[in-house]
């Protein structure tokens, strides 16, 4: 580990509520960038406009998601870069981390880099007074049920590393590794509408489904649900922000991306992010 008392500096982008088309592509883009050389390791925050749904890189469209409902509520709808399941963008802050695999401080294996990552949410979860620990499967049942989750929603079992307050998820994350740089980006739930989420999935039978809504309601929770003041977007902002700081004992530098980066990031919303070839594949 480097010396506790040098902290390296890292760009920090806050980019406020954006097209989920923008999101995913500057998330592509920071990547890109930082495989280059041309940025250094980068946080950034981010909320959604409008709410959207977005899907894991290998999810299934027509076997697990419900674009009428999808419709019917109006969010906006996109495939992520990176693995996972279902996750819908609400009322949440969203992060993501970019930061070469050859980093000094990020170990090698995948759930070990996540662990080393995660430790900037769990000190932002102190930050708001919740004593948030990480979830690490015990059993062989557990793990094995982590390899072939059934269900399509994101927060419904947390896995390695996730992190736990009271038992219950309240982050949940996803990771990709392109270019000799690891991606890591995930939303901190600050309030949540299950009966929403639960319906922009489709399930074998109604019973199915009022079974897994039920189960959800032990496995995740919102960060309203147990703080005794709610905390707004901008409130989150601060604290994670100050425990990302202190969990990877970094300190971060605000930076806007200047017009060319900007028209980079437009260009691959476009030709990427905003095409059904993309959304929809599969």
């Amino acid at each position: 580990m480097r010396d506790r008392l040098m902290k390296e500096t890292w760009r920090f982008i806050d980019s406020g509520h954006c097209s989920p088309s923008y999101n995913m592509a500057l998330d592509e883009m920071l990547l890109q960038w930082h495989s280059e050389g041309k940025i250094p390791p980068t946080i950034r925050f981010y909320g959604w406009n409008p709410a959207t749904l977005s899907i894991g890189y290998f999810q299934k469209v027509e076997k697990e998601i419900n674009m009428d409902a999808v419709n019917k509520y109006d969010v906006g709808f996109v495939r992520r870069p990176t693995g996972g399941r279902g996750v819908l963008h609400d009322e949440e802050l969203t992060y993501s981390v970019i930061v070469t695999e050859e980093h000094p401080d990020m170990p090698q294996t995948v759930t070990e880099a996540y662990r080393v990552i995660s430790q900037g949410l769990l000190e932002g979860f102190r930050e708001v007074g919740l004593d948030a620990y990480f979830a690490i499967p015990k059993t062989k049942e557990e793990q094995e049920a982590l390899k072939n989750p059934r269900s399509a929603v994101c927060f419904d079992a947390p896995s390695w590393y996730e992190l736990v307050v009271e038992g219950r998820k309240v982050a949940g994350s996803a990771q990709t590794r392109q270019k000799g740089v690891i991606l890591q980006h995930g939303s901190i739930i600050l309030d949540l509408d299950e009966d929403k989420l639960f319906d922009m999935f489709l399930y074998p039978s109604d019973r199915v489904r009022e079974r897994m809504q039920r189960n959800f309601k032990n496995k995740a929770v919102a960060i309203n649900e147990l703080v005794d003041h709610p905390i707004t977007y901008d409130e989150a902002k601060v604290a994670f922000k100050n425990g990302f700081e202190k969990g990877l004992n970094i300190k971060l530098e605000l930076y806007e991306l200047t017009k060319e980066e900007e028209e980079q990031v437009l260009k691959v919303a476009k030709e990427r992010y905003e095409q059904d070839d993309w959304n929809f594949k599969r």
